[in-house]
């Protein structure tokens, strides 16, 4: 279907065509002054230079030709040649009816395509931290959103689990237990298939051995002779290595699941291993690669660069690879499996300078085609009530699992203040809105920039926060099931009629929207649009349920009327909140 903004653009162009104006620079928006008009044109003083008129009197004649508009119900001009509109209530009617009749309130699905969205870098043997978070929730978002508009989806979680970490962990589990059979030479196996450690074990074994590195050479040294027995495949690593993985991935899966968070790979760097020596060899031998103090270097500077770009290094001097070759790799892996169509890396901002060598590298080097686009979402910090990166009272990083505990602790306060509300119930129900709480106060940030975490803030009832979008819902839903308990038959778009209160025109104004604002969010990869939109509709819902009586309304019609808006409204609510990975409790 097309949007309103649509058919208000075409019959506005119409009206320039038919005075003799280009009208391909017309275009209606919605205007920043509400309090002046509903919509408005700038048209005129596109065209004034071309047709060598005053903008005022360009605006006056076009005015003149939409007295008798379908859409709108007046046209104003305005110093120094603005048109000001108001739409018709009949036409919002009539868009309403056409958004129920459609799938998904009209939304218009896109070519069906595959794309891959990288996010979660977790690295194995370490617990998630309030660092993981924004990766997890803008990732999944985005992947939901792709999803939404009919694409296939790939989410990969792109673990690290092939680095110093693993030859540190091994180094200090040998001095804490020798005796283990990964430890002598003169064991031939089969090693156990318990792990020599449990996940609370393991997470603490990587710090003490990080710690241990930094003060004793020695110790480090060895650490990183066993990385490298470990990629090269010694048995007795391996087997460690295993059970390390085995253990850490179940860790995170439920960790990740705490946030509705799934992946459909469970990759890692050590999946791509085998094919770095073959990418390298070929990265040399067509000239891309060269050598720099012994190093591997490709050059990925471009003709204008506003700024310098360093080569990318694809292997050190001392024969390491880093993180560009992995991911190097790791493209020509999905390239081979997968042919996606796009790519969404997303990854804290700091890391911009490592997406851009390694994008340019996989340009310049033909593992990526042209038409396979690579994209990469760089998100800032979030940072506690100090500006400062967030942290636990004592200043330590705080896990995510301890997040996610307090703030459903905080909702649950709320929750429990219901006394109807069953114990098990209000658990549930705190689990949910806690969840819309984080995710709510993460997305609706743009993400590219840093915010405060505030749980006080966050978890509120009021304002623009998850909590009041789910409240709205629950409030609609309230009043719907009362009315049906009452022996109300089932309402629907055929039962709209058009509005005639402010608060009421204003809300369908909204729900006319949502196809415009969603599809803007989904083409510019930005949740926070999504959540900008739920929150206009919910504050214009609420304008609205203040200012009238639903359900005591004598007026058969006009109820049923105001009981098909609401509905409308609950849906695309609902359907948004969905679209960003939350759900939606009975009641609150």
């Amino acid at each position: 279907m097309k949007t309103i903004l649509e058919q208000m653009n075409e019959e506005m162009q119409a009206a320039f065509a038919s005075c003799g104006f280009d009208s391909s620079r017309v275009k209606v928006v919605v205007s920043n002054r509400p309090d002046l008009c509903e919509y408005q044109c700038n048209g005129a003083m596109a065209c004034a230079k071309q047709a060598k008129r005053k903008p005022l009197d360009i605006a006056a004649e076009v005015a003149e030709k939409l007295r008798d508009s379908r859409l709108f119900s007046e046209a104003a001009v305005c110093p120094p040649g603005f048109i000001n509109l108001k739409v018709r209530p009949e036409a919002l009617t009539d868009c309403l009816r056409t958004m129920e009749a459609e799938e998904q309130y009209g939304i218009r699905k896109e070519a069906p395509k595959t794309i891959i969205v990288d996010y979660g870098g977790a690295n194995v043997a370490k617990p998630l931290h309030v660092g993981h978070l924004r990766s997890a929730i803008i990732g999944e978002a985005l992947k939901q959103m792709g999803a939404f508009f009919g694409n296939k989806m790939i989410g990969d979680v792109h673990l690290g689990d092939w680095g110093l970490q693993m030859g540190l962990i091994i180094e200090e589990l040998r001095l804490r237990k020798p005796e283990l059979p990964y430890f002598d030479e003169s064991f031939s196996g089969p090693y156990p298939e318990e792990a020599p450690f449990t996940i609370s074990e393991l997470e603490e074994i990587y710090p003490t051995a990080s710690k241990r590195s930094k003060e004793d050479k020695d110790f480090a040294a060895k650490a990183h002779e066993a990385t490298v027995k470990l990629q090269s495949g010694y048995p007795p690593f391996i087997a460690l290595w295993k059970h390390i993985l085995r253990i850490s991935v179940a860790d995170l899966k439920k960790n990740y699941s705490a946030l509705n968070v799934s992946f459909e790979l469970w990759k890692g760097e050590s999946d791509v291993q085998p094919i770095i020596p073959g990418l390298i060899k070929d990265l040399e031998e067509s000239g891309i690669a060269y050598s720099s103090d012994g190093a591997l270097v490709v050059d990925i500077a471009e003709k204008g660069d506003s700024r310098e770009f360093p080569p990318c290094i694809i292997r050190k001097s001392d024969g390491a690879a880093l993180y560009a070759t992995s991911d190097l790799a790791t493209l020509v892996e999905r390239e081979k499996l997968y042919d996606p169509d796009s790519y969404i890396y997303v990854a804290d901002k700091r890391q911009e300078l490592h997406y851009t060598q390694f994008f340019r590298v996989a340009r310049k080097a033909g593992i990526v085609p042209p038409e396979h686009s690579l994209t990469y979402i760089g998100f800032g910090t979030m940072n506690g009530k100090d500006g400062k990166p967030f942290k636990t009272r004592d200043g330590g990083v705080m896990r995510l699992e301890t997040l996610i505990r307090e703030i459903r602790e905080a909702v649950y306060q709320r929750i429990a203040e219901n006394k109807e509300i069953p114990e098990e119930e209000a658990r549930e129900t705190s689990r949910i809105v806690a969840l819309a709480a984080l995710k709510y106060g993460d997305l609706s940030n743009q993400a590219s920039k840093d915010y405060v975490f505030d749980i006080d803030r966050f978890a509120s009832f009021e304002g623009n926060t998850g909590p009041y979008i789910l409240y709205t819902a629950v409030r609609i839903k309230s009043i719907l099931k009362k009315y049906a308990a009452a022996g109300g038959k089932d309402v629907s778009a055929a039962d709209l009629i058009a509005p005639q209160i402010p608060q009421e025109q204003a809300l369908c104004r909204e729900l006319c929207m949502y196809a415009e604002n969603v599809e803007g969010a989904y083409r510019y990869l930005a949740p926070h649009r999504v959540c900008q939109y739920l929150y206009s509709v919910a504050e214009a819902f609420n304008s609205f349920y203040h200012e009238v009586r639903i359900l005591t309304e004598e007026d058969e019609t006009k109820k049923r009327s105001w009981l098909a808006l609401i509905k409308i409204t609950e849906g695309i609510l609902e359907q948004c909140m969905n679209m960003l990975g939350m759900e939606i409790p009975q009641r609150m």
